[in-house]
This record gives structure tokens, sequence and C-alpha cells, in this order.
């Protein structure tokens, strides 16, 4: 069977988004063909959509927060059926023998496959990725929902629940944004006591309505400043995409305290090395998670009320998206819709 959808595709560096009408043949093997029903729009999306990298072959269909249904699958897919309610994410499959695979670190594996650069993104109606890429959307989450915890959400969640943060622990997110606003609501869910830390003084409300017990206005105060004065905290989450607040967020450590950096530029990070070793810090990346952590996520979104703060688009208006969310605009996270004609 042999049917045709539309993607949205670059076609040369820099160029624009644009509409474009390409094949989607059956799946073979250990591959699913899903149905888009809900697509977002990440930071990362904006480099895929430059489509500058070295070795790009065009036409490049970003998008790596697809929800949809699955609509056939390969001859030797087991466990899944045409009707299942699917999401994929960033992790979009893996070799599933090297060292890390093996070990069920996957997101490192050195083959990892990453839709919208690997193969076609989800920016279309229909996608066809490995199996290993699809986590299962639970009942009583919406497919507009559903679609950003395949990278915002299972990032956030897995970089605050991964940390081994004391039980009521002091969790600080530096930034509200898609990132943020969500690393809040995980934060506050899993019991700590949550600080929220963003430019102005016109979040407070949001963030304290998304858990959070404390906000530091980042232009009224230093951040880790404030954060000493509350006492330190055990865990910062860093989801802005800058890296020049995170010396002075060191400060805002306590004792055996972790950053984890979540959000970043093409900066550096410089720690002073005394601070570091005389308080025990311990300053890490993290990436995403596997398809499993994205279905705990949602799992876990579904039991305890968390829910991205969405803005829909129409699919063909992709393009428009990119430049919404290069101009910081969206609150929170863009998702578009592929059945909006518009």
């Amino acid at each position: 069977m042999s049917d045709s959808a539309v993607a949205m595709v670059v076609t040369e560096p820099r160029g624009p988004v644009h509409p474009a009408v390409t094949g989607t043949a059956s799946p073979s093997g250990d591959q699913v063909r899903v149905s888009v029903v809900a697509s977002g729009v990440c930071n990362a999306d904006l480099g895929t959509a430059a489509a500058t990298g070295a070795g790009t072959s065009f036409p490049v269909t970003p998008g790596h927060e697809v929800a949809g249904v699955i609509a056939e699958i390969g001859d030797r897919v087991r466990g899944w059926a045409v009707g299942d309610r699917v999401a994929v994410g960033w992790f979009g499959g893996s070799c599933g023998h090297c060292a890390f695979c093996r070990a069920g670190d996957v997101v490192h594996c050195p083959e990892r496959k990453v839709p919208g650069l690997s193969y076609p993104g989800g920016w279309a109606q229909s996608i066809t990725v490995p199996a290993d890429a699809l986590a299962r959307i639970p009942d009583g989450l919406d497919l507009f929902d559903a679609a950003p915890f395949g990278c915002a959400g299972v990032t956030t969640f897995n970089a605050v629940r991964r940390a081994g943060t004391r039980a009521g622990g002091r969790v600080a997110v530096f930034g509200l944004g898609g990132l943020g606003h969500l690393a809040v609501q995980f934060a506050a869910k899993l019991g700590h006591e949550t600080v929220a830390i963003a430019r102005g003084g016109d979040r407070e409300k949001l963030a304290r309505e998304l858990g959070a017990h404390h906000y530091i206005d980042g232009d009224a105060h230093a951040p880790g400043a404030a954060l000493k004065e509350l006492g330190g905290a055990d865990l910062i989450v860093c989801t802005a995409s800058a890296t020049a607040p995170v010396d002075e967020l060191l400060t805002g450590l306590s004792v055996h305290g972790r950053l984890t950096l979540v959000g970043v530029d093409a900066g550096s990070v410089t720690v002073p090395a005394a601070r570091l070793v005389m308080n025990g810090h311990t300053v890490t990346g993290h990436l995403t998670g596997s398809a499993l952590e994205t279905e705990e996520t949602m799992r876990f979104a579904v039991a305890n009320g968390v829910r991205p703060m969405i803005e829909r688009m129409p699919l063909r208006q992709a393009g428009d998206a990119v430049h919404r969310l290069r101009s910081g605009a969206p609150r929170f996270r863009i998702v578009l819709d592929p059945a909006d004609g518009a």
C-alpha cells in the first residue's frame, strides 16, 4: 500500500518551511507508520529547520514531539496494533546491541536516531518510525497534551526525579518557558519545596499556580544569592538556553547540591574549582529519556494533574511557529495540528 500525505519541509539551508506532498509507503520489518494528530515545536527544531548541518540530506522535515495513532505496522513488529495511541519523542530508536543499549541506556546509543535528523520528522500528517521509538499514551491524556511529553516532558521529569534529591528537598527551576513550566510542576508534584526563577515580576502568579512555593525575579535579584538566602537549593534545574548565569547560580547550591543543565546554548560553563570541592557540588548535563521513560512521564502526569500549556497552530503554519519560537513569543509550547487546514 502506498499513499500520500502533507509534510512541512525545508529544501535548502536556511530556506523557508513549506508544505509538500510526500509518499507514505507501507512500513516493513520493525517499522511502524503513525497518523500524526499533534506535533510539538521544540527549541531544538530551530536548528533542524535551519538545515545547515554538515551532511544534511534534503528535503528536511523537522519535528520530534509527536502524538498520533498507529496506521500500519511492519511484519516483524510485536506488541503494537493498528489504532494504538502512541507518542514519539526526541529518542527515535537505537541499535539495540551496543553496551549502552544492553545496559538500558538507549539514549546514549552511538547509533541513536532522532526524528527530523535521522529520518523525516513529525511536522507531517504521517511519520514512519522504528517500533522501539514508540511510547504508549495512557487513557485520560489528550493527544495534544501528550505530544510535548516526548521531549520537554520526559526531559524535565527525568532531570528532577533522577537527581537523587532528598524527600522534601528544595528544588529550583531556572527559566519558566517550554521546559521550565513543566519542571516546576514535576518538582512540586514529586513533593519538593519548589522555587521558580524567571525574569520579571509578572511571572510570579503563574509560577505559583504551577506549584512553586517561592518565586525569584531574576531581574530584581541575583538568583544564586536569593537561593542562598532561602537556605540553598539541593537541586537547580537550568532549563533556560543560556550558560552565562550558571556561575552565579552555583552560589545558591546547598552543600552536596547538584546543578543540572537541560537548556544550553553554544557557551561554556566556568566552575570555580575550590567552591566545587569544598561544597561537594555536582554540575551535570541531562539529555532526554527513552520511550519507556516517556510512558512513565505521561502516566505520572495523568495521575498527578501535570499538563503542558500549549498553543495550537495549523500544521501549514509551521514556518510561523518557527518565527514565534525564535522571538520567544509562545506560552509555552506550540503544538501543530495536521487536521487544521488553515
